[in-house]
């Protein structure tokens, strides 16, 4: 009897929490209007073929820095390419890379961190040393010195960011689990006999994981920023292929004369990574149990 009436309220707050982001998600103006940024972001990357109007690798070197036009709407480089099919272009490039790279850390990370917050011992000892070596380096450093040396290239970048990334989802996830498995439904789940693998991931994981996915968003916002500066430095996604890091770099020899064309390509980044903080801002809200 003690037993039942402790678990109800449990399950309660679970149901009231599902319910809420159904019924709540589109009255949460951050949440939408991050939605809207970042949908906005994706349509336009996805549609580069058909709004770009040019070859995004194709020069003219009888029109090079070309002012805008209505040729070229956002003007011409300094090797006679349209900046505006590279911005779109380059979006496809960062965003998939941006999304991707997020996705691996985030996988690893919260598997190891269910494990280590719920076994304990020498598994939550060994993995915690093992993120505090991690953590002693500045992460934009480790990373950019990982890429160094294994080399430029949107490979690299996935083993660079997965290797040092996953340490902040293991550390959220962690946390949580401490706390979460020492509720009454945890127990219970023990006491009926459950295995660990069906305790873990099917009632623990699905308790402890918002904070992992709000953390993502602005996870994704560091990973693009990361992207960009790597692009800035050589190190990122090699030409000739659209990057909107290698486009900012390009275009610093010609400031003074041609401002748009480090300008132009830095203005998607700020505005994806807004939406992305609205999504996260709207999510923490909406996610948050009631």
């Amino acid at each position: 009897m003690t037993s039942a009436t402790a678990e109800a309220p449990v399950e309660i707050v679970d149901v009231r929490r599902r319910g809420g982001f159904r019924d709540r998600w589109y009255r949460t103006p951050s949440f939408v209007a991050g939605i809207a940024i970042v949908g906005t972001m994706v349509a336009l990357a996805l549609l580069a073929p058909v709004l770009g109007g040019h070859d995004p690798n194709a020069t003219d070197l009888q029109n090079i820095l070309k002012g805008p036009s209505s040729k070229h709407w956002l003007g011409t480089d300094q090797l006679g390419r349209d900046i505006w099919s590279r911005i779109l272009y380059g979006g496809r490039t960062d965003l998939r890379v941006g999304f991707l790279a997020v996705l691996f850390p985030f996988l690893i990370g919260t598997t190891l961190g269910c494990l280590a917050g719920y076994y304990g011992r020498w598994a939550d000892t060994g993995l915690m040393r093992l993120v505090d070596i991690v953590v002693a380096f500045p992460f934009y450093v480790l990373i950019i010195a990982m890429v160094f040396v294994l080399g430029p290239g949107t490979r690299n970048i996935y083993i660079a960011i997965t290797l040092v990334g996953w340490v902040s989802y293991a550390r959220i996830i962690r946390g949580e689990v401490l706390v979460q498995k020492r509720q009454e439904y945890v127990l219970a789940a023990r006491a009926a006999g459950f295995r660990d693998g069906r305790i873990i991931f099917r009632h623990l994981l699905p308790n402890v994981i918002t904070q992992a996915v709000v953390f993502a968003m602005s996870d994704i916002v560091l990973d693009i920023l990361l992207i960009v500066t790597l692009g800035y430095l050589g190190l990122g996604v090699q030409p000739p292929t659209p990057d909107w890091g290698n486009m900012i770099a390009d275009g610093q020899d010609f400031l003074t004369t041609r401002w748009q064309l480090s300008t132009f390509p830095a203005i998607p980044v700020v505005i994806t990574g807004l939406g992305l903080s609205l999504i996260g801002d709207g999510l923490a809200d909406l996610l948050r149990p009631e």
